[in-house]
């Protein structure tokens, strides 16, 4: 059943839904450093819940709310920040009750892909600092609209690709950057995992606790729909398993490329020290599975930036065999080659003899502490939205290319798509009436 934004913003826990947020002029007073942090964290599922316990662990930080319109959910988020700090946030459903409180001073989003910008955009306008998962933003239009917010209304917006803060990988980058392979020729990435068929999706009554319009939010209204096929096989069988099922859909989601792929771009990105591409391009479809899914379950994505490119494989239907690459980023230069994973490189020289080898810490925590500093101190920020929506770009582009079936070539001095009307109706999207994001 479709529900309107205005009877939206007068019934239940949306009562005081997204309608008029007040942009702030400057920094608050309370932004002064050394003090403590509180923090809002949007989206309570597995992520979600462990960023929020992850927060709630860092000294002088309070997590003061968690919101989810699942009501199971975020009422779970809540018992387990209490478990980690003693003290149960306040579970909301609705986003604005965060972005009103003038005390928190910053919100933790780890929702659906679609929320991701308009989310961002959103409390940057309400004056708090940004800490949002990957990827950054559902469509390019919005990554350029994040990174002019956080400017505008000078917040700190990080980007979760946490590898750019574990310590293993960023020695490697410093010693590929200093020239130990030489020149970088080609970067080589993929994501294997042996994920299962979804089934057809059916119509059906909103699970009860779930406000599947608050869910929607800023994408228009579609009819709920679920997956009993795949909810028949997993435990608890009442659990909804459209919460992440939505990745395989453009409507939500950004496929694999923008799920998991966007780390390991981004560390191509960063170690062959570019920012654009000059073309890309996708291969692939829905070749092991033939089911409701949109997105493709088996892709290849090369990525052209001058004299230098990116390899990204995808196979969502089995996992790592004797054969493929092991590591999660290879870097082949002049001069040798760097693998990293988990922490460690490896660098051989052109004849595949290992001359040097490197072991760093590969905690997730560093990259929140960075963030932390951030709000506190000013302190640069690892992944910076700046820097995050470029990675991003690039696997939008690649959804880009697939969804036209030709390669996608960006002009250099605009950075958007080059002579191709048609790829760019894809840059944006259309936003629910009254929901419409702006800068």
């Amino acid at each position: 059943m479709s529900i309107s934004r205005r009877r939206l913003l007068q019934t239940g826990a949306a009562a005081t839904a997204l309608s008029a947020i007040k942009p702030v002029a400057s920094l608050r007073a309370a932004d002064a450093p050394s003090r403590k942090v509180t923090v809002g964290v949007m989206g309570n599922g597995g992520r979600g819940t462990e960023l929020a316990k992850q927060f709630a662990k860092q000294a002088g930080v309070e997590v003061a709310y968690v919101c989810d319109p699942d009501r199971q959910r975020v009422e779970n988020c809540a018992s387990e920040v209490n478990k980690v700090s003693g003290k149960a946030p306040q579970a909301v459903a609705n986003y604005k009750q965060i972005l009103d409180d003038k005390r928190v001073d910053a919100v933790v989003i780890a929702t659906p892909d679609h929320w991701h910008g308009p989310g961002a955009i959103w409390a940057c306008q309400a004056g708090k600092h940004v800490y949002v998962e990957k990827p950054a933003c559902h469509n390019p239009a919005e990554g350029e609209m994040m990174v002019a917010a956080a400017d505008k209304y000078k917040r700190h917006v990080q980007l979760g690709t946490q590898r750019r803060s574990m310590e293993g990988m960023r020695e490697a980058i410093e010693l590929i950057r200093g020239g130990e392979i030489g020149r970088v020729l080609v970067a080589r990435c993929q994501y294997f995992s042996p994920r299962g068929p979804i089934g057809p999706r059916k119509q059906g009554p909103v699970p009860e606790g779930f406000d599947y319009s608050l869910w929607q939010g800023p994408a228009p209204e579609l009819p709920y729909e679920d997956f009993p096929e795949v909810a028949a096989q997993k435990f608890p069988a009442s659990a909804p398993q459209f919460h992440y099922q939505w990745h395989w859909f453009w409507h939500w989601g950004t496929a694999e490329v923008g799920n998991n792929g966007v780390h390991m771009i981004d560390l191509c990105r960063w170690g062959l020290g570019v920012d654009y591409p000059s073309l890309v391009s996708c291969i692939g479809g829905r070749y092991r599975y033939h089911d409701s899914q949109e997105t493709p379950d088996t892709s290849v994505v090369e990525i052209q930036c001058g004299d230098q490119m990116i390899v990204w494989e995808q196979r969502s239907w089995t996992r790592t065999l004797p054969g493929d690459q092991t590591y999660e980023v290879a870097f082949y230069g002049e001069k040798g080659s760097l693998f990293y994973n988990a922490g460690k490189y490896t660098i051989v020289d052109p004849a595949g003899k290992t001359v040097k080898e490197g072991k760093g810490s590969s905690s997730g925590t560093t990259h929140i502490e960075n963030f932390l500093a951030a709000v506190r101190e000013d302190a640069p920020l690892n992944q910076p939205i700046t820097e995050g929506v470029k990675s991003t770009l690039m696997c939008h582009l690649a959804n880009i290319s697939y969804r036209t079936g030709r390669a996608i070539t960006l002009d250099p001095k605009t950075h958007r798509i080059a002579n191709d009307p048609d790829a760019m109706k894809l840059w944006n999207r259309e936003y629910r009436a009254g929901w419409e994001v702006k800068v």
